[in-house]
């Protein structure tokens, strides 16, 4: 089995919240894309419930789009501490951050999650706006590291 980058990254010594460059692949035709961990709970210690994370995802998946061109993906990671993000290009965490923390703003002011139904979602039951914005706020409070080990 081929190595899996983020396997290779020791979750017991980083610093959450932070905003890591994980990898940039350079394809046959000179394209790149490059995958970001937009990590928001301590790895093994918090996770965000399902309900919260997906409203996030929602929520991120328009906001973010508003100030970041490229996006091919924002997906949760399973362990639900947060988010990885694809786009095209080789691009710099600080300039992700700066979009993250925008539309983490905008999320605290939201009234709605956008696509919260049978039609539009797989699991529309499952939202909390209520826990989103919780997390928006905690998340923003605490600061994104550049630094994975917290020494910004």
């Amino acid at each position: 089995m081929k190595k899996v980058e983020s396997f290779q990254l020791d979750h017991r010594k980083v610093v959450a919240p932070y905003v890591r460059k994980c990898t940039v692949l350079n394809g046959e035709k000179g394209d790149s894309v490059t995958k970001f961990d937009l990590r928001f709970t301590q790895p093994n210690k918090e996770d965000m419930p399902t309900g919260a994370i997906h409203a996030l995802e929602h929520l991120l998946a328009g906001y973010l789009r508003e100030d970041l061109e490229g996006i091919i993906d924002l997906s949760p990671m399973g362990c639900r501490t947060g988010f990885y993000l694809t786009l095209w290009g080789d691009r710099e965490a600080l300039e992700i951050k700066k979009a993250l923390e925008e539309s983490l703003k905008k999320i605290i002011v939201a009234e709605e999650v956008p696509a919260a139904n049978d039609l539009q979602c797989g699991n529309y039951r499952d939202l909390s706006l209520f826990g989103a914005k919780e997390y928006a706020k905690y998340v923003l409070k605490k600061g994104f590291n550049l630094n994975i080990y917290g020494d910004n």
